[in-house]
């Protein structure tokens, strides 16, 4: 099967030309020893992810090891 995004790299460039208003910023992690992306754009990457995975535009595996 020919899956329209194949790299993490497409993927991520998708995500924020899709998205361009989300928060790009990163923030302290809860731990406070690393960083991360606030919520409503990681609950995003997540919705998004899944959606294309179930309309047949990504993987599965690229879906599960794809990381913003």
């Amino acid at each position: 099967m020919k899956y329209r995004i194949t790299t993490q790299k497409e993927l991520r460039a998708e995500f924020w030309q899709t998205f361009p208003s989300l928060y790009r910023k990163q923030i302290k992690d809860y731990a406070g020893t690393g960083k991360m992306y606030c919520t409503d754009t990681r609950c995003t990457w997540c919705d998004w992810l899944d959606s294309l995975n179930k309309n047949g535009e990504i993987s599965g595996g690229l879906a599960n090891r794809a990381t913003l």
